[in-house]
């Protein structure tokens, strides 16, 4: 089979494809055909060996989104048969590759009416979404939210997850493009980060009083003008940060607002069960529809980590291999 392989950390160039022994589910393990595989920010930390204490060994295969056909299943799999549409949220040997090994817990059906590139669209970006909204910021019906980002994989699952759950949103993007898509998939409000007085414009869209929620990106970036556009008892969810950001403390005392931080694995074993079942009822009945912007060959794995650092985001890559 081919894979990619990752022999020592570094740029892009790094990621090398390869021919490898077929993989055999072992007792408790399942074997997929990968169909699709989703590319994530965090591949690109892994991939350079500056993801802490979650880089993986060398060498490794780099991946945990993956949608595909169960080919094999171990002894000890029980409910799971071969022939199986199913999407991954983690693998055992990693995603950018034609097969992978998961162990049940990692093996979610997929529903026939979602292709394998948008399954590939599903774990890392609409888990993190669901968790910053419901678990983090334990958002409610009728607030107001802000998603820096909105066209990216993560700010698109956020949008869909927001909208079915009855907030107002506005959503931030850079193009025309990117404006546009999150207005097709349910921003009450769009508005350009290019433009010099967008942050006014966010204000203005709630009448002075601020947003609720604001689902940040880039907090290096962003994280001191947030404090300035909360509401009163406003929350920021920090779900990525490129570097050091400088905040002024008194702009969350005034709002008596809280920024919270956090990680997508550090989700308990219930949690994750829990964002599953979210993820196919959305699925099934139409509120959730993974946006995939890209498509690649396998082969091609250094120029999607090279997109999916670069501005202007719209939607999830994915590699075909």
């Amino acid at each position: 089979m081919k894979r990619i392989r990752v022999n020592e950390y570094g740029g892009p160039e790094v990621l090398k494809i390869e021919e490898a022994e077929d993989l055999r589910p072992e007792s408790g393990n399942i074997l997929i055909r990968v169909r699709a595989t989703g590319v994530n920010p965090y591949d690109t930390y892994a991939r350079a060996g500056t993801y802490g204490a979650r880089t993986p060994k060398l060498p490794f295969t780099p991946g945990s989104d993956a949608a595909g056909i169960v080919e094999a299943v171990g002894s000890d799999v029980h409910g799971i048969v071969p022939g199986t549409r199913v999407y991954t949220s983690g693998t055992i040997t990693g995603a950018y590759a034609e097969y992978t090994l998961c162990t049940p817990l990692q093996v979610h059906p997929l529903p026939s009416a979602i292709s394998f590139a948008q399954g590939a669209a599903l774990f890392v970006p609409y888990t993190t979404a669901y968790r910053a909204l419901f678990q983090t910021a334990h958002v409610t019906p009728a607030e107001t939210i802000l998603i820096h980002g909105a066209s990216g994989g993560v700010g698109l699952a956020a949008l869909q997850f927001a909208r079915a759950a009855g907030l107002t949103i506005i959503g931030t993007a850079g193009t025309e493009e990117g404006l546009g898509l999150i207005r097709k998939h349910g921003a009450h409000h769009a508005v350009s980060h290019r433009a010099t007085d967008y942050r006014l414009e966010i204000m203005r869209a709630t009448d002075g009083r601020g947003v609720d929620v604001i689902l940040e990106m880039l907090a290096n970036v962003n994280l001191g003008h947030d404090l300035t556009m909360l509401a009163p008892a406003g929350r920021v969810v920090v779900i990525g940060s490129r570097g050091n950001v400088e905040i002024t403390p008194r702009d969350l005392m005034a709002r008596e607002a809280s920024v919270i931080g956090m990680q997508l694995w550090n989700t308990s074993e219930v949690g994750f069960g829990k964002i599953n079942r979210a993820i196919y009822a959305g699925l099934e009945s139409g509120s959730l529809n993974p946006i995939v912007g890209a498509e690649l060959p396998l082969a091609a794995a250094a120029d999607a980590h090279r997109r999916v650092m670069a501005p202007g985001a719209l939607g999830k890559i994915v590699l075909l291999p």
